[in-house]
C-alpha cells in the first residue's frame, strides 16, 4: 500500500514476506475500522468500507478478521480509535515524501517518523512542505499477469483512466479521482481482477537519483511504509533499473 511498489521488489527478494504481509493486514484493518467509524458497517450503503473489504478480500484476508474489524469500527466491540493524519517530509537529494497515517497517539507517531527521517538524511516538515509537489489521483493495482498491455488500453484507459505504468509484478494505474470507480468496475467486467484502489499521491515530476542517496531514499520509503501507523507513502524520486540492479547486488 504505497506509491513505490517497482522498488519494493527488492525488499521481497531480500524475504520477510510474511511480515510483510501481516504489516499489509494491520493497515488494511485499519482503514476497514475507521471506514466503518465514519460510515456505518454496511458496506453496501458506505464506499470507503465496500472498497477496504473488496481489498481486504483481494489479499486473502479471513472473512472473521475483516468482521471484527468493522465491529470495532462500529463500536459493537472495543478498539483503538484512529484518527487520519497526513504527514510531509524531505529526503535526501531534495526529494519530497507524503505520508497518510492512522494513529491512536500523534505524539507517539510524529516523534517516530521524525526519527525515521533522522536516520535516513531528511527531514520531517510542516503542513504545505511536499504536497504541493504532488497530484491527488485514483491508483488501481492489477497483477502484472491479470492483464496485458492491450487490454489495459482497451479496459482502463477507454474507462477513463489517465495512464499505466509497469510496476514490476503490478501494473498500476493512474485514474482522475473521479474516475476510479468506474474504471475498477469496468476491470471487474473484464474479469480483470484489482489488487486494489485507493485516491493517494501522484508527483508532478520526478526527481532521478542514483548511487548513495538511492539506496537512503529506499531505506526512508522502507522504514515509513514499515511503521504500524503509516498507512501509505508517496514519494517523488524515481530510480534506473540499471540503478536498482546495482542496489541488489
Amino acid at each position: 500500500m504505497s506509491g513505490h511498489s517497482k522498488w519494493a521488489t527488492i525488499k521481497r527478494k531480500k524475504g520477510a514476506l510474511d511480515a510483510k504481509r501481516g504489516k499489509l493486514f494491520t493497515k488494511l484493518i485499519k482503514e476497514i475500522t475507521v471506514a466503518s467509524r465514519m460510515g456505518g458497517g454496511d458496506a453496501n450503503g458506505n464506499p470507503r468500507l465496500r472498497k477496504a473489504v473488496n481489498d481486504a478480500k483481494g489479499q486473502a484476508m479471513p472473512a472473521e478478521t475483516i468482521k471484527r474489524a468493522i465491529q470495532r469500527g462500529t463500536g459493537e466491540i472495543d478498539g483503538a480509535n484512529y484518527e487520519e493524519i497526513l504527514y510531509e517530509g524531505t529526503g535526501p537529494g531534495g526529494t519530497l515524501v507524503v505520508i497518510e497515517a492512522m494513529t491512536d497517539n500523534r505524539n507517539r507517531t510524529v516523534a517516530e517518523l521524525r526519527k525515521i527521517f533522522e536516520k535516513n538524511n531528511g527531514a520531517l516538515g510542516a503542513g504545505g512542505t511536499a504536497q504541493w509537489a504532488f497530484d491527488r489521483k485514483g491508483l488501481v493495482m492489477v497483477a502484472r499477469d491479470g492483464a496485458t498491455e492491450d487490454q489495459l488500453m482497451e479496459t482502463a484507459v477507454g474507462a477513463g483512466a489517465d495512464d499505466y505504468s509497469d510496476q514490476g509484478e503490478e501494473w498500476q494505474i493512474v485514474t482522475p479521482v473521479e474516475a476510479m470507480e468506474g474504471v475498477v468496475k469496468a476491470l471487474e467486467d473484464a474479469k480483470i481482477a484489482v489488487k486494489s484502489s485507493t485516491a493517494g499521491f501522484v508527483p508532478k515530476n520526478k526527481k532521478q537519483v542514483a548511487g548513495r542517496d538511492a539506496e537512503v531514499c529506499l531505506n526512508l520509503v522502507d522504514a515509513l511504509d514499515d511503521h504500524d501507523d503509516v498507512q501509505n507513502v508517496y514519494a517523488d524520486f524515481d530510480i534506473s533499473e540499471e540503478e536498482l540492479a546495482k542496489l541488489e547486488g
